[in-house]
């Protein structure tokens, strides 16, 4: 069928699109739900549909199925979300055991390795989804050797949240997000926590999500993930990742080993939230969320590094992508249901930017008006940084999950000093490139 034309996302529909709400993060409680629309009389296909996420999130979920069930007579939609990490362990259980959802939420890092065991179905192959709308470089992110077996739920990226209130407070200038650098942001982080007596520390980020190093990678002209679904980032990036936050808890702008507890992902349980840091880095569609969780202003910026390195580290990524599982039972009501959360103006006024920008321009444009400040702020951000042409991004290579797992224990042991940022770079490496090679 016929698509539109290889470019960026435009302005259009990042401006029409708009904004947050929770959860790199994004999650918080788990649970279970069922819809609760009306199915019509007659009803006879009970889809199974599943995410992650928290319970605001489910919330807006649900009031979008019950239009689609109002809409489809004859499907009912029972849902089931979590938190990210136990969703991806009962997501390989219910595969492994062969009883899949019928539409699920699929993590970037996921995708090619489902996609290649064949438990995905091809969704250019069903004529009751619609992608004439879909760019075909959102298209790209979830193709694998010429099939699709996931389409992006929307778009977004990372940014930095900034508690102005404290820094204001704290007498600290907040700098120039168009031009600093990550020197910039260690001095800025270091200072606030000298100027607060040490009681608000000024950087709080997770060294452990991959989407840190991604752009620090294409920022140094290095692809993360190649177009040949490799590894392709350097040693000595990854341990200047691991050393920077060494060197910035040293300094005094990032907490001691073992601050961080194991608390839920929403901006309400964040330690922004608490207090106890002045910024952290964030999937943007999550503003939102954060500045209604915090006490004070919040302010919203790019990362570091982006006009001081070799290129630019920005991309427009999937936040989440949808996928219908091959063995699904009902395969053309779910293919009903991924184009409805894909083209349904309606449907989506329910959930706005929930999941990152729209990747229909029309729709984005429809729900334009019921975005509120936070929302608007997400949006321009997001079409400001897509005004330049930014470096290409690829399907995560199978293997990814393993990566991140790397990457987050070996984090845990840069931390606690018990591995060097050099050796941990070098394990990386080396676990890292076996896991996608096997």
């Amino acid at each position: 069928m016929k698509k539109t034309a290889s470019t960026p996302i435009p302005r259009r529909l990042v401006l029409g699109g708009a904004a947050v709400a929770a959860g790199l993060l994004l999650s918080a409680c788990g649970g279970g739900a069922s819809s609760s629309g009306n199915s019509g009389s007659g009803s006879n296909v009970e889809l199974n549909f599943v995410f992650w996420g928290d319970a605001n999130r489910a919330k807006m979920t649900e009031a979008a199925l019950r239009i689609f069930e109002k809409k489809n007579p004859g499907i009912t939609v029972k849902t089931e979300y979590q938190d990210s990490a136990p969703y991806a362990d009962k997501l390989a259980t219910r595969f492994a055991g062969g009883n899949p959802p019928d539409v699920l939420a699929m993590a970037n890092r996921s995708l090619l390795e489902y996609a290649q065991r064949g438990t995905l179905a091809d969704l250019k192959s069903f004529p009751e989804l619609n992608l004439d709308k879909v760019p075909e470089t959102t298209l790209s992110r979830g193709e694998v050797d010429g099939k699709l077996y996931g389409l992006a739920t929307g778009v977004t990226t990372i940014g930095v949240v900034i508690n102005k209130t404290i820094t204001d407070q704290a007498g600290v200038t907040i700098p120039d997000d168009k031009t600093w650098s990550w020197e910039d942001y260690a001095k800025f982080a270091t200072e606030v926590t000298q100027k607060t007596g040490g009681k608000v520390y000024g950087a709080g980020y997770d060294v452990a999500t991959e989407t840190g190093p991604i752009i620090l990678a294409r920022q140094r002209g290095e692809d993360f993930y190649t177009k040949d679904n490799k590894l392709g980032v350097s040693e000595k990036t990854i341990e200047d990742w691991f050393q920077y936050s060494v060197d910035l808890r040293k300094a005094g702008g990032y907490p001691p080993a073992g601050f961080f507890e194991q608390i839920g992902g929403s901006p309400a349980q964040s330690y922004l939230a608490k207090g106890t840091v002045a910024s952290q880095i964030i999937p943007i569609n999550n503003f939102r969320g954060y500045n209604e969780a915090v006490e004070g202003e919040v302010v919203l910026l790019r990362v570091p590094g982006e006009t001081t390195g070799e290129r630019r580290g920005y991309s427009a990524d999937p936040t989440m992508l949808w996928s219908i599982a091959a063995k699904s039972k009902h395969p053309k009501e779910a293919a009903k249901l991924v184009d409805f959360l894909t083209n349904d103006a309606e449907g989506a006024a329910e959930v706005l930017t929930q999941r990152g920008v729209p990747i229909n321009p029309e729709v984005a444009d429809a729900i334009t008006p019921k975005l509120n400040a936070d929302d608007k702020t997400f949006v321009d951000l997001m079409a400001a940084i897509q005004e330049d042409d930014l470096p290409p991004a690829y399907v995560y290579p199978k293997g990814a999950s393993v990566v991140a797992d790397t990457l987050k224990q070996l984090t845990t042991e840069v931390e606690f000093g018990r591995v060097s940022p050099a050796d941990a770079a070098k394990t990386f490496m080396e676990k890292s490139n076996a896991a996608i090679n096997k």
